[in-house]
């Protein structure tokens, strides 16, 4: 007999952690989840900026809360997992999304510069998912772990844009982070995949779509930017049941910029 869509994609009694979840691409995700019935867990570095996420999420019906945390942080995911226990919670969904940028020529990056944004894009992840698989998911007998990379790290940058080397190293490093997990983690009930966006509108990317914002329509199939509805579906189908033989993938949604 098989089971209904409606309930593959029921989230109700699951609670998700994402990270970097305070505004942009993280937020859109959360409210995905959220609106099929999953309880929210937001980290990010600003309480500011979450109490308004966790109010924003709330006004839509859904069940959210926050806990500030930096997750270049090498204790932050330790601290965070310790925090849902300590009110009783749980974490079955990980949405591994904060990360950051450094515009540079190779020749010229920094150092710290490189160092915290593997600090942030890649131990970060690793730390998160070690942390809250540990404490709950391996002892459950299931999890869903999504690693948010980049198209950024399945190819090369064009050299008409400023450098990325740092984060492309680290979202490269991310995307096999991620079939490495799935291979180890896949008998223990837990998936593991990754989605890789195009270029989106956000704070991280607003230099660059300044700059080159035409160009990268132009050189995209559909002609367009991501834009907030487009990583919704992708992200419940990786998070839920509706998901549970899919593992070690990664999915670029970028409007096709990819495969030309």
């Amino acid at each position: 007999m098989t089971t209904s869509l409606k309930t593959l994609f029921d989230l109700t009694g699951r609670t998700a952690l994402v990270t970097g979840g305070s505004r942009g691409l993280g937020l859109t995700m959360a409210e995905a989840l959220g609106e099929f019935g999953a309880r929210i867990i937001l980290t990010a570095r600003k309480q500011g900026e979450l109490d308004q996420a966790v109010a924003h999420l709330q006004a839509l019906g859904i069940d959210a809360v926050a806990i500030a945390a930096d997750v270049g942080n090498p204790d932050a995911a330790a601290e965070v997992v310790e925090q849902v226990k300590a009110d009783g919670g749980r974490i079955d969904i990980l949405v591994n999304n904060a990360g950051t940028s450094w515009g540079s020529k190779t020749e010229e990056m920094p150092l710290d510069g490189w160092n915290k944004l593997m600090a942030v894009n890649l131990t970060g992840p690793f730390l998160m998912a070690q942390a809250v698989a540990r404490e709950f998911m391996i002892p459950a007998g299931w999890g869903r772990i999504v690693n948010i990379a980049s198209v950024e790290g399945l190819l090369g940058h064009h050299p008409r844009m400023i450098g990325t080397i740092a984060y492309n190293a680290s979202k490269g490093g991310l995307i096999n982070f991620t079939r490495a997990l799935a291979a180890e983690w896949g008998s223990l009930g837990i998936t593991v995949n990754a989605l890789a966006p195009g270029y989106f509108p956000s704070k991280l990317t607003g230099y660059v779509l300044d700059k080159h914002g035409d160009d990268l329509r132009n050189d995209t199939p559909r002609g367009k930017l991501g834009c907030d509805d487009d990583l919704k579906g992708a992200a419940l189908l990786l998070a839920s049941d509706a998901g549970a033989h899919i593992t070690g993938q990664v999915l670029a949604v970028d409007g096709g910029a990819s495969i030309i």
